[in-house]
């Protein structure tokens, strides 16, 4: 069964318990599921669901790659597809697809977001889409493998870096407390 729209707001409200503060940042994203929006539809442009994953070594680093098309250093994740069942599972099969991993190797260090973030992405006018928001749901793993094959349609490079590089100072802050 595809992800639904209980599944999204029931992890919405699983992170709000943990992170009450974020309410007020993220009531735009629930005025979107009450409004009926299909936030698992890269076509709906006033937001949809993106799955991340926060990779960790065990020195600390996180894994980050170079996206191809945002010619960006960014973490693993991307889009749902319609075989995801659940936004954790999307995420590990986007860091396993974009490092070539296998599965086996990546745990996840729970079923709740770290850290959900919403951001604007530019325009593309090769694929006829304007610019438009992702809600991307970014969960912690864990591995002590090393990168494999990169998705090379995606991915130019991928490197891991020490969490106090990260610019999102709650996403670092979060990460740092994680591997305490």
């Amino acid at each position: 069964m595809p992800i639904t729209a209980g599944h999204i707001r029931g992890t919405i409200d699983s992170y709000l318990e943990a992170h009450p503060d974020e309410k007020r940042r993220l009531a735009p994203v629930l005025d979107l599921l009450d409004a009926g929006a299909d936030l698992t539809s890269r076509k709906e442009f006033r937001g949809h669901a993106t799955a991340g994953a926060i990779l960790v070594d065990p020195a600390g680093r996180v894994l980050h790659i170079h996206h191809l098309a945002l010619d960006r250093w960014l973490l693993p994740g991307g889009h749902l597809e319609a075989d995801d069942t659940r936004l954790v599972d999307a995420a590990k099969r986007e860091l396993t697809e974009e490092t070539g991993m296998p599965s086996s190797v990546v745990v996840p260090a729970g079923l709740r977001p770290l850290h959900i973030d919403v951001h604007s992405i530019p325009a593309n006018d090769a694929k006829g889409e304007p610019e438009h928001q992702h809600i991307d749901f970014r969960f912690l793993f864990r591995t002590s493998a090393e990168v494999g094959e990169l998705q090379t349609e995606e991915v130019t490079a991928a490197a891991w870096r020490d969490a106090e590089t990260l610019a999102d100072e709650t996403l670092r802050s979060r990460i740092m407390q994680a591997l305490r």
